[in-house]
């Protein structure tokens, strides 16, 4: 059999149509058949040459997306025209209307339901999000005048960054639209007497909007957990 001369185009045909099918079909309904129809003649040797299962293909989108969130971040992080509050504010509006949301949303519906994606996910908001994002957003804001003084911008922005990303968040615990809103509101109203003043009317409709990922017309709702 002839050597792939470029297999990273493989890898990318095979990741492209993996993460199209997860956001159709969600995670669970979506076989290595459903893939292997999609590349054009491509065998499923061709593969299990690259992945030995689904669930690795899942984890390589997943990894993927997840490069794709940290670069936009960072251009976000190290944007020398944006003020400190102004980049926190981005970074949230970058969440909510972040193009990969609809396939994360197909493809985790099941996995949420594993104890270790939490875990992962407090894993990445001490290790990754708060000190690498949040945190450096917060000193800036300090320095530049663009936020009040803040008392222990590390503790804030770790406090900010776990009740963004878990308690908040509708990918850790899908919920209705209204409920979901309540708990914004009640974020902003926290992070405000802390002096972190960015939630406003636009950034919570934007945020509760996520829901409908989850949650289609509210007679159809799935219950929460």
């Amino acid at each position: 059999m002839a050597r792939n001369k470029h297999p990273e185009e493989t890898v990318k045909k095979i990741l492209d149509a993996a993460q199209r099918l997860f956001t159709q079909k969600g995670y669970e309904n979506t076989s290595i058949q459903d893939i292997i129809d999609q590349l054009g003649g491509l065998s499923k040797g061709a593969i299990y040459h690259h992945f030995r299962s689904k669930e690795e293909i899942f984890d390589a989108v997943c990894q993927r997306i997840g490069e794709a969130n940290l670069a936009l971040f960072t251009a976000i992080r190290d944007d020398p025209t944006r003020s400190g509050r102004e980049k926190l504010r981005a970074m949230l509006a970058a969440a909510c209307h972040n193009p990969g949301d609809e396939a994360v949303a197909a493809m985790m519906l099941e996995t949420v339901r594993d104890p270790r994606f939490v875990i992962t996910q407090l894993d990445e908001v001490f290790s990754l999000v708060a000190p690498h994002f949040i945190q450096p957003a917060i000193e800036e804001g300090l320095r530049d005048g663009s936020l009040p003084d803040a008392v222990q911008p590390r503790e804030l922005a770790e406090v900010f960054a776990v009740l963004l990303n878990v308690w908040a968040n509708p990918f850790v615990r899908p919920d209705e639209p209204e409920r979901l809103r309540a708990r914004v509101q009640l974020l902003a109203r926290m992070l405000r007497s802390a002096g972190l003043d960015i939630i406003d009317r636009e950034l919570e409709e934007d945020y509760v909007a996520l829901t409908t990922l989850f949650h289609g017309p509210k007679d159809s709702a799935r219950e929460p957990h």
